[in-house]
């Protein structure tokens, strides 16, 4: 399938956990199928599967912190139907994202960004679980009432806050605003994430630390030492029959890999009894999630409910929302030079984040309790597999649709024991976590004003947010509405550091050089100097283009093709 062709526009190995390389090499890359480029439909139709299977290894961890927080047994089978959920909603995102939204190779899907305010929310006072005998003695009725109305309140904040992502893309705000978020906003934002979720890391691998340490090591092992290893495979080329080629087995599913491997090792313990009965790192503790979940569920909007909107969750959940605006910005350029098409121009920038906006809002209002961002793990099969075409994502799209409606496939991953999990988590929260160091290289770190910010807007929110979280009735203004919302704002990290590296690095005197402004602007083609010739690009829409020309007031419209588009002689 020509997979193993030599690759040379990325030469550093995919990194894991969605920390794809911020800043792309210049240099033209060769590939097999660029993005206006169409492989046949059944070539096209597995390259579209590798996608998919890049996507399962990132999204099915998100469930393991989340539920637990929503209160919900680890035997529940509508843990399964989140997954599905999750899936199914991030095939009808992607499909509108690469077909007319920023119209790039992208998969948008659940983030982990999105969990820090989610716990800062559901640790207020009237959102913290029972204790576990109070637990013991509800109904099957009252226990699921329990969770759904947890999941009500966090849908209402994704899909409110989510709205802001919306207006700033669809009306080119985000370039305005993003002026002001520097690099040094950044860092603390992104790596505050993988900081703060730390300790859920260690709570599930401390479930069995051998198996937990095990699959740290075979992922690294995977990703790193044996990216190049290849193997061969047995192909088909028309017109030459079957062939031997090499596959980059290691490179591309390091992850899924490694899942299989030790949740096969944890099987084999099962069996043997090594692990007692009951023992979270058995097989077989969570086998009636699989054998209760239904064969076919379609996820449907309200499914669990209709949403509750209160004030402190939806700007607790904002804080998310920009993570992800920013995380989004940072790729787009990085995908469009690896999918080999033009640099994004500013309406399709405006686009893609608004677009972005507007799959959180479906998520929410599914009920996937999480939201929608670009896919790190999926940019980065980009760069090894050269195979920059739309039209496989679009493939990718319809098989997570298709999935994503048959529950028993969302019930397996519910299976992985928790000790798999948390290895999982070291790696994947620690690449977040230098995702967001790597936004330095922009600014000069020999700086002592730069350190001072660095420092201060990273560790002040590691010391205020969990204190606030662990003494919810600390805020007293008279207010129960004004004590949730700002106990939420301050118990968020990735909002407090954000806003506190936004500020200090804005009001600090600091040369633009020194600030890494001059760098990070040619990252981020946002400025108003981006003008329309009216020639053909890859980010024109797939239908109506000739109409649009002709149509004047397209031209101020931010996110229409035309937006900006100078008169022709």
């Amino acid at each position: 399938v020509g997979l193993g062709k030599p690759t040379d526009a990325t030469s550093n190995p995919t990194p894991v956990g969605g920390a794809a390389t911020l800043k792309p090499e210049r240099s033209k890359p060769q590939l097999l199928y660029a993005i206006n480029e169409n492989p046949v439909w059944y070539l096209s139709i597995f390259l579209a599967f590798q996608h998919y299977l890049t996507m399962i290894g990132a999204i099915v961890s998100i469930p393991f912190i989340l539920t637990p927080a929503l209160c919900m047994s680890d035997e529940d089978p509508n843990r399964g139907i989140i997954i599905s959920t999750m899936i199914f909603v991030t095939g009808i995102v992607t499909y509108f994202q690469a077909t007319w939204g920023v119209r790039l190779p992208i998969v948008q899907g659940g983030t982990i960004s999105f969990l820090v305010p989610t716990l800062a929310i559901l640790a207020l006072p009237q959102w913290k679980c029972p204790a576990q005998d109070v637990l013991d003695e509800m109904s099957e009725t009252d226990r699921e009432e329990l969770w759904q109305i947890r999941m009500r309140e966090l849908s209402g904040a994704i899909a409110v806050s989510a709205m802001v992502q919306v207006v700033l893309g669809y009306t080119g705000l985000v370039g305005k605003i993003l002026k002001y978020v520097t690099p040094l906003t950044i860092v603390p934002t992104v790596s505050l994430v993988g900081l703060t979720l730390f300790e859920h890391a260690a709570d599930t691998a401390s479930k069995h630390w051998g198996i937990a340490v095990g699959t740290t090591g075979m992922l690294t092992l995977f990703s790193q030492i044996m990216c190049d290893v290849t193997i061969p495979v047995v192909a088909y080329r028309k017109g030459h029959g079957l062939e031997i080629r090499q596959f980059q087995l290691f490179r591309l599913f390091p992850v899924l890999l490694t899942i299989i491997i030790m949740w096969g090792l944890c099987g084999i313990l099962t069996a043997t009894d090594v692990f007692p009965p009951s023992h979270p790192s058995r097989t077989d503790v969570r086998l009636n999630v699989l054998t209760s979940a239904k064969w076919f569920y379609v996820p449907y909007p309200f499914q669990f409910g209709i949403p509750s909107v209160t004030l402190s969750g939806v700007l607790g959940m904002l804080a998310g929302v920009l993570a992800c605006t920013v995380e989004s910005l940072s790729y787009y350029p990085t995908v469009s030079q690896m999918s080999g098409a033009q640099p994004p121009p500013l309406h399709a920038i405006n686009r893609g984040i608004g677009t972005e906006g507007l799959g959180t809002v479906l998520a929410g209002l599914w009920g996937a309790g999480n939201g929608t961002n670009t896919f790190g793990e999926n940019v980065g099969a980009i760069g090894v597999t050269k195979i920059g075409s739309r039209r496989v994502i679009q493939w990718a799209a319809l098989i997570m649709v298709l999935q994503g409606v048959i529950g028993k496939f969302g019930a397996i991953f519910i299976l992985i024991p928790d000790s798999v999990v948390g290895g999982i988590f070291c790696v994947m929260f620690g690449m977040i976590i230098a995702f967001g160091l790597s936004t330095l290289q922009y600014v000069d770190l020999r700086s002592a004003r730069n350190l001072y910010i660095l420092g201060l807007s990273i560790f002040f929110p590691m010391v205020l947010c969990p204190w606030m979280q662990q003494h919810p009735g600390a805020i007293q203004t008279g207010n129960e509405t004004v004590d949730s919302t700002l106990t939420v704002l301050l118990g968020t990290t990735i909002l407090v550091g954000g806003v506190l590296g936004c500020l200090l690095d804005n009001i600090i005197p600091g040369t633009p050089e020194e600030r890494g402004l001059i760098e990070w602007a040619n990252e981020m083609p946002l400025g108003d100097d981006n003008i329309n010739d009216g020639t053909a690009t890859d980010f024109d829409f797939p239908y109506g283009m000739n109409a649009i020309r002709r149509w004047k007031w397209t031209y101020y419209v931010p996110f229409m093709p035309t937006y900006k588009l100078q008169k022709q002689n």
